[in-house]
């Protein structure tokens, strides 16, 4: 019988006879205190508290945030890749074996806390184009788009042989003073196709032979198609598309691009080594990817499994599988189904994304009051077929992942997944820019989780006015909700939505001090809705147990708990105590995944 088993039944025995005799008078209190002490004499595993009778391989002391209801402790080891003993220093002697325990002193150097999530990113879509194609700054102006960007992106193609040419950041907000135009592009490039997104990812540039590989003009000029469902082309004067695509438009488009030529399998696995360093490096072991279908292949989905299968995966990573509005419902519903074969350890694949609506500051957000020129965006779905479409991926085992940006939208998928999803199902809705107040209640009621962009509470003083000019009233001094969600009790994860939010941070630390303060540090700027700021231990909630609960792991990582896996971070400044302003300067020295350090400064 193992010497566990032993004790805990010679305990349990002991404490029955001092009771019953009263031999000694001590209070229960006293009785399991001197028991667990005996526990770490003998090394029993079976009591609360007690400690393994084998050595772990690291012991780490300093202070230790859990994210376990805030909780403050002194040590942490590690056995197996999981924590064996959170507690105090004392506790953890039991742990330690000279020769073969490594320790950590920690102490008085800043902060050791567990790893971060990201709950919603596009890193594999920006790294994509940063190998492949062309990035913009967002200060760049149109003029410099057309004579030098442009030209320098069609010289790399034609020397690299590309099929496609393919860019993204450019401001919209500086770009619609003088949009650019597809004859404009043709000027400079008109045998191969040109896509260009815009910072936000919602809207893109094309040049002509684009449109006509879309079908949507015919070789003669001759207009083919003139809506896309749930987008919108742009018209010139006489009623021609102008080569300036809006949401949908945009998607539909680019399906139809050479997108192996963009993003082949060894082009992934490449990107995914470069993904995972910079996600180790901020500090985050989970990343909910927004959009793994981007260029409407699974060739990141192989990716994936290949790096994990191979043992070089040191994250974990969540697909989506996106539908959009054009596309067949019930072949989309199939094809998130069949990707599931590509799942792991380290590799789930479990989500169902989709589009509401754009987005309130480019007017395509789905809102009421309507905007000030009176129209009310661009809503992609019907009540009733989001709630089909939840009902579908619910019951095959997907939960949602939808983008809803205004109210209406909310309201819209708010209503679906309530009468067609499963509360444990989790389903989850993206960035959330503003919500009708009761629907904040029904939301905590059915399980129905956010991820929010905290970073969007920033605005430089330029950006606040511009936006002003633009929102309806009741929305003008108000873009993303935070507090609200922890104060009616929705679950609510952060997220970056890279490389989508130019000028914004990615860390958790720079997200954590703008959800913090509301202002980014380099930006002379007032926060944009100070009543929706959080507390430090709220914004590192949402960094980490919640984005472990989003991702269904909660039970594994997201916090420092025994028998969990040892994903966390010695951080080289204390977060929860310094001036609130420094938050951004904190960074990871180490960040340990699974046990093992995966990185360090």
């Amino acid at each position: 019988m193992h010497i566990s088993i032993i004790f805990a039944t010679f305990a349990s025995n002991i404490i029955k006879i001092l009771i019953m005799k009263q031999t000694i008078r001590m209070s229960v209190k006293k009785i399991l205190s001197s028991i667990i002490v005996l526990c770490a004499i003998l090394g029993a595993s079976t009591l609360t508290g007690c400690k393994s009778n084998k050595s772990a391989d690291l012991v780490v002391y300093g202070k230790i945030y859990t994210a376990e209801d805030n909780q403050i402790v002194e040590t942490l080891a590690v056995k197996d890749g999981k924590f064996v003993y959170v507690g105090d220093k004392s506790g953890a002697e039991a742990f330690i074996e000279e020769g073969k325990t490594e320790i950590v002193d920690y102490s008085g150097k800043g902060l050791v806390m567990p790893a971060c999530g990201n709950g919603h990113a596009h890193y594999a879509m920006g790294y994509a184009l940063k190998s492949v194609g062309t990035l913009i700054s967002k200060d760049d102006s149109v003029e410099k788009f057309l004579t030098e960007i442009v030209p320098g992106a069609v010289k790399k193609a034609r020397a690299e042989g590309a099929n496609a040419i393919i860019g993204q950041g450019w401001n919209v907000i500086e770009f619609r003073k003088n949009m650019p135009t597809r004859q404009q592009l043709d000027a400079i490039c008109a045998d191969i196709p040109m896509y260009f997104v815009d910072e936000e990812g919602h809207k893109a540039l094309v040049n002509t032979i684009m449109l006509v590989n879309a079908g949507i003009l015919a070789e003669d000029g001759t207009v083919l198609k003139t809506e896309i469902r749930g987008g919108k082309l742009d018209m010139d004067a006489n009623g021609v598309p102008n080569g300036y695509l809006l949401e949908q438009a945009s998607t539909y488009v680019r399906s139809f691009m050479d997108s192996e030529s963009v993003l082949s399998v060894d082009i992934a696995k490449g990107n995914m080594k470069l993904i995972q360093e910079q996600l180790l490096s901020e500090g985050y072991t989970m990343y909910m990817d927004g959009f793994t279908t981007y260029f409407f292949n699974e060739n990141l989905y192989k990716a994936a499994q290949e790096m994990d299968k191979s043992g070089d995966m040191h994250f974990i990573l969540g697909t989506a599988y996106e539908m959009e509005s054009w596309m067949d419902k019930d072949k989309a519903l199939e094809k998130a189904v069949e990707v599931q074969k590509y799942a792991t350890e380290h590799v789930k694949t479990n989500w169902f994304k989709l589009f509401v609506d754009g987005t309130v500051e480019s007017g395509t957000g789905f809102i009421e009051p309507v905007y000030p020129d009176g129209h009310q965006g661009i809503p992609n779905w019907s009540e009733e077929e989001l709630t089909e479409i939840t009902r579908k991926a619910n019951s095959k085992g997907l939960t949602m992942h939808v983008h809803a940006m205004g109210n209406k939208a909310v309201n819209r998928i708010v209503n679906a997944l309530i009468n067609g999803g499963k509360d444990e199902m989790r389903n989850t809705v993206v960035h959330v820019h503003s919500v009708i107040p009761s629907d904040y209640a029904r939301m905590a009621e059915h399980n129905i989780y956010v991820t929010s962009g905290m970073l969007w509470h920033h605005y430089s003083e330029d950006m606040q006015a511009e936006l002003r000019e633009t929102m309806p009233e009741g929305l003008k001094d108000k873009s993303f909700p935070l507090k609200s969600y922890f104060d009616h009790g929705i679950t609510v994860s952060a997220h970056t939505d890279f490389p989508a939010t130019f000028r914004s941070p990615d860390d958790p630390f720079g997200v954590m001090e703008i959800a913090v303060t509301g202002v980014y540090y380099p930006e002379n700027a007032k926060p944009w809705w100070p009543e929706e700021l959080l507390t430090r231990e709220q914004a590192l909630t949402a960094l980490t147990i919640n984005c472990a609960k989003q991702m269904f792991l909660e039970k594994e990582r997201g916090s420092i708990s025994a028998g969990k896996y040892a994903d966390f971070l010695l951080v080289n400044k204390d977060v929860l105590t310094c001036p609130k302003t420094e938050i951004h300067e904190a960074k990871p020295e180490a960040t340990y995944f699974e046990g093992k350090k995966v990185y360090s400064l």
